[in-house]
């Protein structure tokens, strides 16, 4: 009799262990790993609070130049997915993922896009695609369909937030567009330490003088930096630009050289941090295009003779400290 009540109770209690489990099961999240910032931001529009996002290549680091790290190797391991640019931009990725042992799904989420090719290596593309906003809602359908096919329960939020967020990036594309218009057509010239813009620059129509290529581990050449100069002086640019995760130091001695100003900080292979408008993709390039159409409207005449009299009072500064020094040396001695 006992025995058969001990039985009894096990199928009884069966069932409520298994609902248990199976809702335990059910309420884990997702892991969906991305390479870079800019695509874990649009991740986490288009999965809400449904999905673990996370990223490798940390906030203000180069990525062409990123060294993977142990943590790395973890992250990459417990993912569902992840979400790669492509187009040789994560050079490090194939072998931190043989490393790691993961069974994650690979999602290039540039699938879709027209690269632009390297003129001068064969077979190399340009990987900074998202920097066209079209080509960035290319990007979010991707992660939105990939969101769906990992978790199909909530396959009605992700196409809600996507539809949203295409919404908002629409928008963001003719705010570029406008914005490119109130700068005289002359000066449309964006000169940056890398090539990072030039998708940017083919879709809303800025002439690029970057100083490296496509990569930062590219040397800057001789003949680049006397063909920007010559661009500065004959089309009279008033500003050039730093980047967020690239040493500033050429771009500001071309700076000095040519009495213009440093235009503002862009961001392209970086997100900025939580206390920039540049911490999400959208607040990236609106910030962007805001700072250039800011500096690009400016005058080259006027910036130049700004310069020229700060230059002046400098040097008046200095000339009057060494008088009023002489002249106290000359007066003590006189003592």
């Amino acid at each position: 009799m006992k025995s058969w009540l001990k039985n009894y109770n096990f199928y009884l209690i069966l069932p409520l262990l298994f609902c248990i489990s199976n809702g335990i099961l059910h309420s884990q999240k997702i892991k969906v790993l991305s390479t870079a910032s800019m695509w874990h931001d649009m991740c986490k529009v288009i999965s809400g609070d449904l999905v673990d996002c996370d990223f490798i290549v940390p906030i203000g680091s180069d990525p062409h130049l990123y060294e993977p790290t142990p943590a790395d190797l973890i992250k990459v391991n417990q993912a569902n997915a992840i979400l790669i640019n492509g187009l040789t931009f994560e050079g490090w990725l194939t072998k931190l993922i043989e490393n790691s042992g993961t069974k994650a799904k690979q999602i290039f989420i540039t699938k879709g896009i027209k690269p632009i090719e390297s003129s001068v290596y064969h077979n190399a593309t340009d990987p900074h695609a998202w920097m066209d906003v079209e080509n960035a809602i290319i990007y979010a359908e991707n992660i939105y369909l990939t969101l769906t096919d990992l978790d199909p329960r909530h396959k009605d939020e992700y196409h809600f937030n996507f539809q949203l967020y295409k919404k908002e990036l629409q928008d963001l594309n003719q705010h570029i567009i406008n914005t490119v218009l109130t700068i005289p057509e002359s000066k449309r010239v964006l000169i940056t330490s890398h090539d990072g813009f030039r998708y940017f620059g083919n879709k809303y129509g800025i002439q690029l003088e970057p100083l490296q290529g496509t990569s930062t581990e590219a040397d800057v050449q001789s003949t680049t930096l006397l063909k920007v100069n010559q661009v500065i002086k004959e089309k009279q640019i008033p500003a050039i630009f730093v980047e967020s995760t690239i040493n500033p130091k050429l771009i500001e001695q071309i700076q000095k050289e040519n009495n213009i100003i440093i235009g503002g900080k862009l961001y392209a292979d970086s997100l900025g941090d939580s206390t920039t408008l540049a911490s999400t993709y959208i607040g990236m390039m609106r910030h962007d295009i805001d700072v250039i159409g800011s500096a690009l409207r400016k005058s080259y005449n006027d910036i130049a003779q700004h310069s020229a009299v700060k230059n002046t009072s400098i040097y008046y500064w200095i000339i009057g400290f060494y008088l009023i020094s002489f002249l106290l040396l000359y007066y003590i001695n006189r003592k």
